[in-house]
């Protein structure tokens, strides 16, 4: 298995690691330890980039299954027993960060006020969403939960991480917020990010220490999807 360095510190932006495996038909290697986010969770995989000398070998795809953290290079495979030297690049992934702390604040205040799980959700740099089933959702909601949530943001709640092994944590149903459990069968442990006061639950991605990072959020559209299901969007606001 992989050490998922990403995991303990969202911070860590460089690791030297080696490569412990090489899978030529599909241009990928694994390697022994990693900084890269594989992805999941509606966060998406780092880019970046691995580095063998002065040679430099784009990162253009990362996943991770039960053997894992598999990363995809442009150019040939160096082979099995390099050490590489890998670097994400950090601004995508500090904001990737900052988002998506955001939609789990987002995700405590509407569970706050409407008792709604999350039935989906998506985060790119900067931007992302979440879809709730609220069937007595009115327009005049959008900026009750835009003042919450950057009350709460405002707040500087610390986020803390922890591990619960995989039965604790199937034992505990308030640590999903999803209306299905979209937890893989093959983890046997369990990543469990809590916003000290405001929300906890299982979760495998990165984020910051605490909510006074994220900065201010702004809500521009709660979209109707039908049968009391909302899409919430919302977005980093940098304009200062």
């Amino acid at each position: 298995m992989t050490q998922k360095i990403y995991s303990t510190d969202s911070y860590a932006r460089a690791m030297d690691a080696t490569i412990v495996r090489t899978d030529t038909d599909d241009g990928r290697v694994l390697l022994d330890r990693t900084v890269f986010y594989p992805g999941g969770g509606g966060q998406p995989f780092d880019h970046g980039e691995l580095a063998i000398g002065d040679d430099r070998l784009a990162v253009v795809r990362v996943t991770q299954d039960s053997d894992g953290v598999w990363h995809w290079l442009e150019g040939g495979l160096p082979p099995v027993g390099t050490a590489v030297a890998g670097e994400i690049d950090w601004d995508r992934r500090y904001k990737l960060m900052r988002i998506h702390t955001a939609l789990h604040a987002l995700c405590g205040v509407v569970w706050n006020r409407f008792k709604s799980p999350v039935t989906g959700g998506n985060m790119q740099p900067g931007e992302g969403r979440l879809d709730f089933d609220i069937p007595d959702w009115t327009a005049d909601q959008l900026p009750i939960v835009e003042a919450e949530l950057n009350a709460e943001l405002e707040r500087r709640r610390s986020v803390e991480v922890s591990f619960l092994p995989r039965n604790a944590a199937d034992e505990d149903p308030s640590l999903i917020r999803t209306k299905v459990n979209l937890l893989p069968e093959f983890i046997e442990e369990v990543r469990v990010i809590d916003i000290v006061g405001l929300d906890r639950q299982a979760d495998g991605g990165t984020h910051v220490a605490e909510t006074g990072e994220v900065g201010r959020i702004t809500i521009p559209k709660a979209e109707n999807k039908g049968r009391g299901f909302r899409r919430i969007r919302v977005r980093l606001d940098d304009s200062d």
